[in-house]
């Protein structure tokens, strides 16, 4: 180690740490502490690079959109959206894995964090899936799948940390994403047919029973459809309000955080009055450990990358990347396989703090689009959200679940296929991401 660079010293040290099942937050800012040292810098600099790299504008919205999804998932919002997809989807073939496809799409626009999906949707999803016939670590690979899309469909956390850190417009980021994200969602239902189980819908009484004292199966297709649509109406419209007020300038996607969670309680307290301070409580101090969470390594993470910077680590590995191809496609073959492996060990905000200071250059050197790259590098941190042996999705859907986590991972096996044939998709089309953000500009 001593005849390596600081910088590279600084990278070799993260990844023992991580070995030795450190938290990913201390494994940078212990590694970074090192190489500054190394490099002769005092820990008083430390203190202003932490500061700097948290207090930026952007970056408070993913406090407060983690926020409003904690509500969103704890006010009755979930179950409602559920019973609508049921009864307006009916019997169609895949009966509830249709549902629980199309409630993971719906739901990533609320939330914006894949594990927060898998806990507030997952639980009712996957006992519909099982009542249909679907093997229970089937249901559960879908909900990771489809929870992991959160980070693609906006308004996405992903993206907002991925615009701070490439200094790009998250509102293009947002409008670039929809497309793949529903484009990755079509691919989630292409892959049902490959369920062991996937029978008939004869669990949709017990399912619309559980999920509402009312008698739905008592009344006509037609009034069951309506009435679901009443009671769901107002989360339904969370995304139109969000992605509405950011794509017509009404607000920016940092205040559309504060306006989801501002929605979010008058859902809750006024219209659904399922909103008690007992719950907001809970809800405060959910989103609060979450926020902790994330932005403990946006802050660690900012020693990090100062470190990469001042040690020219980004110029020194970035060339050794260009020098492997003249080839663009094979070079982002390279890009897009280290992401995916590296997703199989770390989440989404850590790899984008130490891979992008290296990729973008690399990006901007071969003339891609950044806004086009956002979308294929978030699509990539989403498959490692349900890729073992650090997918975290598949964690919170063997705790709800109750099945080891090898068997959750199975079942995501044949949604793990798929999803990568929709990135190689997606990356080799960049007309699905610049073509809605081409005809708003």
């Amino acid at each position: 180690m001593l005849e390596m660079s600081a910088g590279t010293q600084m990278v070799v040290l993260f990844f023992i740490l991580l070995a030795l099942r450190l938290p990913v937050a201390f494994a940078l800012g212990l590694s970074a502490i090192y190489a500054m040292w190394t490099l002769g810098f005092g820990l008083d600099l430390a203190g202003d690079l932490i500061a700097s790299g948290i207090a930026k504008y952007s970056l408070l919205a993913v406090p407060f959109f983690i926020l409003a999804g904690v509500l969103m998932g704890s006010l009755g919002i979930a179950e409602r959206m559920i019973r609508f997809f049921r009864i307006l989807i009916g019997d169609l073939p895949g009966g509830m894995g249709v549902v629980g496809t199309t409630v993971c799409l719906f739901w990533g626009a609320v939330s914006g964090s894949g594990p927060a999906s898998v806990a507030a949707i997952g639980p009712l999803i996957i006992k519909g899936m099982e009542e249909d016939g679907y093997s229970r670590a089937f249901a559960a690979g879908l909900v990771c799948t489809g929870a992991a899309l959160s980070i693609v469909i906006p308004p996405s956390i992903g993206l907002v940390i991925y615009g701070v850190i490439a200094e790009t417009s998250i509102s293009d980021l947002f409008i670039a994403a929809i497309i793949p994200g529903l484009f990755m969602g079509l691919l989630i239902l292409a892959t049902l047919p490959l369920a062991k189980k996937a029978g008939s819908v004869g669990g949709a009484a017990a399912s619309l029973e559980r999920l509402s004292p009312r008698p739905y199966n008592d009344l006509p297709y037609g009034k069951r459809l309506w009435r679901s649509f009443l009671e769901s109406f107002w989360g339904l419209m969370t995304p139109i309000v969000i992605l509405g007020g950011i794509y017509s300038g009404a607000f920016t996607p940092t205040e559309a955080a504060l306006v989801a969670t501002v929605y979010a309680l008058l859902i809750g307290g006024l219209i659904y009055r399922t909103l008690t301070i007992e719950g907001l409580y809970r809800a405060l101090s959910d989103a609060a450990a979450s926020s902790a969470v994330v932005m403990m390594v946006v802050a660690y993470a900012s020693l990090f990358g100062w470190v990469v910077t001042v040690d020219d680590l980004i110029g020194h590995y970035s060339t050794l990347l260009l020098a492997v191809s003249d080839n663009e496609w094979v070079i982002l073959f390279i890009v897009m396989l280290i992401l995916l492996i590296a997703g199989m060990f770390m989440d989404a905000i850590t790899i984008m703090f130490i891979c992008l200071p290296i990729f973008l250059p690399v990006a901007q050197k071969l003339g891609w689009d950044p806004i086009w790259f956002g979308v294929v590098v978030m699509i990539n941190l989403a498959i490692g959200l349900f890729t073992p042996p650090v997918g975290i999705n598949l964690y919170v859907a063997a705790n709800i679940t109750r099945l080891p986590l090898e068997k959750v991972a199975r079942g995501a096996l044949p949604f793990l296929m798929t999803s990568i044939l929709g990135l190689a998709v997606v990356a080799s089309a960049p007309e699905m991401s610049s073509f809605l953000v081409d005809l708003l500009r």
